[in-house]
């Protein structure tokens, strides 16, 4: 299945499962600020079908870093890092899965990191929705305090809020798979479907 269909599909279970659009900022950030977009991924990237066309877009997008595993901060990142992982494997180019903790574990061997990973490794942050791109600069610092070389950052969905500039700021290397732009014009597109076939039942 080509990249660009894996995309537009990816897309449309983001706008039936994820995205919502309200004329007034009504839906509250974790920054505290009002928006008129919200994005929440998870109920596509734990779906099976949205797992497995999220998993295939990032590893296009690292397969060619050399990075031996992808992931980032917990839970957001962690089905995307699960599912780039499972689409390595199915592409002969194995790239392992790591999580980053929210609190350092204060047990056994204190980490902030999960996986099977070591100190040197080049690595790819992953982040599912990035705002002000906060949460990924985050997973950043902390991979880099394990001693990981991040040479990558991919964002499953930029809200175009200056997250991704952000980013950049700590990883030169950053790439989005969708932008709140293509959501919103998607979503836009189906409400007028769905409006047109209930206008046809009506007639009927």
């Amino acid at each position: 299945m080509k990249q660009d269909m894996m995309k537009q599909e990816l897309i449309d279970i983001l706008c039936r499962k994820s995205f919502k659009f309200s004329k007034e900022p009504s839906f509250k950030l974790v920054s505290g600020r009002s928006s008129r977009f919200y994005v929440n991924c998870k109920p596509t990237s734990l779906s099976a079908r949205g797992m497995y066309l999220a998993g295939h877009l990032i590893f296009n997008e690292i397969k060619d870093s050399r990075v031996s595993a992808v992931g980032g901060l917990t839970f957001g990142a962690d089905p995307l890092a699960v599912a780039a992982a499972f689409a390595s494997e199915i592409n002969s180019r194995p790239i392992n899965a790591f999580s980053i903790r929210k609190t350092k574990k204060d047990h056994g061997i204190v980490r902030w990191i999960e996986g099977d990973i070591q100190p040197g490794q080049r690595v790819a942050v992953i982040d599912d929705v990035a705002t002000t791109g906060g949460s990924t600069i985050k997973a950043i610092e902390r991979a880099r305090t394990e001693d990981l070389e991040v040479i990558k950052a991919v964002i499953l969905v930029d809200r175009q809020e200056g997250g991704l500039e952000n980013i950049q700021q700590h990883v030169a290397d950053v790439s989005r798979i969708i932008t709140r732009d293509e959501l919103m014009v998607r979503w836009q597109e189906l409400r007028r479907m769905t409006s047109d076939e209930e206008r046809l039942t009506n007639d009927d």
